[in-house]
């Protein structure tokens, strides 16, 4: 699983999930977050969330911050090519009221995301809610995305070879066939004949097979 999977799937997992006493901010992504349980106004969470995310997925946020201007301003400054226009699932959004996400989706015009601290619908508050929700919400309120990791992908040249190509480039260097090593440079050590042509395309053919 990717870290963006990881990333989603910990957050969706969280949807539903309660501030309790409700209006009292207090939540256990709070008790994570400041390593002890606290209350009232001065402690909305939609950041705490967040960060709780990211490190149960052991991506844990370079900026620890309960705040969403601190942490936007620090990926501008730190590291501004974190801050991207074009969101992906897994990203982190900004809004421009003071609020935060972990982006699901992006639409038409919309983003989704999975938000604490917020109202399951638009009739109570969108920013100090009490609760974990799957929210869409126009790009118009969208201030940045952060996209703090980027996937590894597989680099197309790696040269590791693997144990059948090692094998394969021995049996030909024995064999006079080749000239060099595995991890080496490799040349033709002359024309090859019928007869090594045909061993050659027979041992392929019972690699195969036992690969098969």
């Amino acid at each position: 699983m990717t870290v963006p999977e990881q990333v989603l799937s910990l957050a969706r997992g969280e949807i539903g999930v309660k501030e309790s006493p409700a209006g009292s901010n207090q939540v256990k992504y709070n008790t994570w977050f400041y390593g002890r349980e606290v209350s009232g106004a001065a402690y909305p969470w939609c950041m705490a969330f967040v960060q709780w995310v990211f490190d149960q997925a052991g991506e844990g946020l370079p900026c620890k911050t309960a705040s969403c201007s601190a942490l936007l301003n620090w990926y501008k400054k730190h590291q501004p090519t974190c801050v991207v226009e074009t969101p992906r699932p897994g990203d982190i959004v900004i809004y421009n009221f003071g609020h935060t996400g972990v982006v699901e989706a992006a639409g038409s015009g919309t983003v989704t995301a999975i938000e604490g601290n917020t109202s399951p619908g638009a009739a109570g508050s969108q920013d100090n809610g009490g609760m974990v929700c799957r929210r869409t919400r126009k790009n118009m309120l969208v201030t940045a995305y952060l996209r703090p990791f980027e996937e590894k992908e597989a680099d197309p040249m790696d040269n590791t070879p693997s144990p059948a190509h090692t094998e394969g480039v021995e049996w030909a260097v024995k064999n006079g066939i080749l000239t060099g090593d595995a991890e080496g440079d490799l040349k033709l050590a002359g024309p090859v004949t019928r007869q090594q042509l045909c061993t050659m395309l027979k041992r392929l053919a019972d690699f195969l097979e036992r690969e098969g």
